[in-house]
């Protein structure tokens, strides 16, 4: 069985994590990975109170007994959410790791140590992994441009990005951005990572709280079935290719600004007409570039023991097999 270095600071049986999901990292999905023996975020901000994420705490602890955790993804807004009020929600819970992303996490992390809640950072460049580490996370999960949802400004691939961050980087890292399978894990280890995040495959599993539909989907689409939207406003984002999507871009690329798209991309939209109704034309969602490495629906349990076991195989046989 592969355990790294991930697996002792965290917590959990194996390196393979289930990234923080707007709208998805709910319960369900959460506590399969976490009895799978991996490490699942449920998503703060998918709960519409501090108090809500509470109750969808307990309701995680009740589907199991292995450590997950919460994501509290951090953003610049006019009117932002009680940032501090879910971070003590999380401490005052009892939850074991936090995953933070988005913005700086510095003025969050007296909060979280305090509390004895290991912190793991989520980025998109080395920079940003280096001042995380400064700042002294626990961990870091380093972002590629292969990845859905936000994969920053700089196009750096994982396999560039993840041996350039394992060079500056000496706590834990997972490699996030284009993994699904046992041969990601392991390419994911040579090039210098401890594990690997998943959040598309994992959208594509029978526990995940979004309709049929959208996983059937995810095993039709090949690797070109994604649309970078955002670009010209500066903020990336990685989502299913689809009517909305592919309009978006158009209006965006024709010198339209964020008020022409505004209604296309709302967030509401894309939860209750797809994640929830199925409709996979009815609004943007997130999808990666691993979608041409989705070819089924299984289980969480299956997936995770499939990875692993696949991966143990590759590198005792097929690896060990070319050296002399």
């Amino acid at each position: 069985m592969v355990r790294t270095r991930f697996c002792d600071v965290f917590g959990v049986e194996h390196p393979i994590v289930q990234g923080g999901m707007q709208w998805v990292g709910r319960a369900e999905l959460v506590a399969a990975v976490a009895n799978a023996g991996a490490l699942g975020f449920l998503t703060a901000l998918t709960q519409p109170t501090p108090e809500d994420l509470a109750k969808e705490i307990a309701r995680c602890r009740e589907m199991t007994d292995k450590p997950f955790g919460v994501n509290l993804t951090i953003l610049p807004s006019i009117n932002p959410p009680p940032y501090a009020e879910y971070r003590d929600v999380i401490v005052e819970s009892g939850v074991p790791v936090v995953e933070t992303a988005g913005f700086n996490p510095a003025e969050h992390l007296p909060t979280f140590q305090g509390g004895g809640v290991k912190v793991l950072h989520k980025c998109t460049s080395v920079r940003h992994a280096v001042k995380a580490q400064e700042l002294g996370v626990d961990g870091i999960s380093i972002d590629g441009f292969e990845c859905a949802g936000h994969p920053g400004e700089d196009d750096i691939p994982g396999l560039v990005l993840i041996p350039a961050a394992a060079e500056r980087i000496d706590i834990p890292m997972i490699a996030s951005g284009g993994f699904g399978d046992a041969r990601g894990l392991v390419a994911a280890l040579a090039l210098g990572a401890d594990g690997i995040n998943m959040g598309t495959r994992f959208v594509a599993t029978q526990e995940a709280p979004v309709h049929e539909n959208v996983k059937r989907r995810m095993v039709e689409a090949t690797e070109r079935d994604t649309e970078l939207i955002f670009r010209p406003l500066r903020n990336t984002a990685r989502v299913a290719s689809n009517t909305v999507s592919r309009e978006v871009v158009s209006i965006l690329d024709g010198g339209g600004g964020f008020e022409d798209v505004r209604d296309l991309v709302a967030g509401n939209r894309g939860r209750t007409k797809v994640l929830e109704e199925g409709d996979i034309d009815g609004g943007i969602w997130s999808a990666g570039m691993v979608q041409g490495l989705i070819h089924d629906v299984p289980t969480v349990a299956e997936l995770v023991r499939r990875i692993a076991d696949e991966a143990d195989e590759l590198i005792r046989a097929r690896l060990a097999g070319l050296v002399n």
